[in-house]
């Protein structure tokens, strides 16, 4: 059980985003401690962690930012932390799905959930046969992504045959990637869907423009007609989205639809995440496409979802060190 006498450890690495969440624990005066995941060291002798538990922030897109030693890093931390008994928010098994975007197409075919078809390569060659057994315009998307990172569209077969020629596709740091195909969201939105504790929390439409639209809109960014090689995609994240003049709005999912969300996020054990799927414009479909245990919440959330989700996480935190605190 947690040690509520220690401090609890964030364990993240983006320098903006989980201000809120600090100035809500140090509003309720609970004490934490900022753990640097770009720059960490750990011992795997010890059998004693300082945190009463960790909250693993880590982001998929920290190689943006010269960080993306931190990714792989944080898998061998959180085994450690886990085998020597201490509570981690968004473990092991949340973080293996986070960061490995064909591993959350598997899991959503393991609970029958259809998302967008897709191929999985893991070299450059394999692409354009990939690619073939599809329907055009299809996407290439790094597997380790994030930020809206790595996505490239191509509306033609010519278009690809000539930037694999020309060497501009990048598989990303796991040098594995999704051929799949594009699919325009009927009413030019999809769905973010944010759980905590396994539980459906808000959900929201983001709205896209078409010209923008890459199937991962919580990292909304503009897409390239021709990729351009060394440049990667503008960073965008969901958190900035009001900011940035996107277009959301607060929405309800059908029932089925929060039970196949709360299903996903049980199914990948995560404590805190987000579930994106859009309805299929041609065909009707409800495809699922993200599942995202790094779940930024949206800016303004007071006036764009009616309460404060921060408020919400930091309650969740303080249960998990009441059964010790309660002794």
């Amino acid at each position: 059980m947690p040690d509520s006498t220690k401090p609890i450890g964030i364990y993240y690495e983006h320098p903006e985003w989980f201000k809120p969440l600090f100035a809500e624990l140090e509003r309720r005066a609970i004490p934490y401690v900022k753990i640097d995941a770009a720059h960490h060291q750990f011992d795997p002798a010890e059998t004693e962690s300082p945190y009463a538990l960790v909250v693993n922030r880590m982001s998929s897109s920290a190689y943006l930012r010269g960080n993306g030693q931190g990714i792989f890093h944080t898998n061998g931390y959180l085994t450690h932390l886990e085998r020597i008994g201490v509570r981690v928010i968004n473990g092991t098994v949340a973080t293996s799905i986070e960061t490995n975007k064909a591993r959350q197409l598997s899991l959503l075919a393991s609970l029958g959930l259809k998302f967008p078809k897709t191929r999985v390569v893991n070299h450059v060659s394999r692409v354009t046969a990939a690619a073939h057994e599809l329907r055009f315009p299809i996407v290439v998307k790094v597997n380790i992504g994030g930020a809206g990172a790595g996505i490239v569209r191509f509306d033609t077969s010519e278009g690809l045959i000539n930037a694999v020629a020309q060497g501009s596709i990048d598989l990303g740091i796991d040098q594995t990637a999704l051929v799949q195909e594009y699919v325009q969201p009927r009413g030019g939105h999809i769905v973010r869907v944010e759980t905590l504790n396994g539980k459906f929390l808000y959900a929201m439409k983001v709205f896209t423009t078409g010209q923008s639209f890459n199937l991962c809109p919580a990292e909304i960014c503009a897409i390239p007609e021709e990729p351009r090689a060394g440049l990667p995609q503008a960073e965008f994240c969901l958190t900035e989205a009001p900011k940035k003049g996107i277009q959301v709005e607060a929405y309800t999912p059908p029932a089925e639809i929060i039970a196949d969300v709360e299903r996903i996020a049980k199914a990948a054990q995560i404590d805190v995440g987000g579930v994106e799927y859009l309805i299929d414009d041609q065909t009707g479909e409800v495809l699922f496409y993200d599942i995202n245990a790094l779940s930024n919440f949206v800016a303004d959330a007071v006036n764009v979802v009616g309460f404060d989700p921060y408020a919400r996480f930091v309650d969740y935190l303080e249960q998990q060190l009441e059964p010790v605190s309660a002794l």
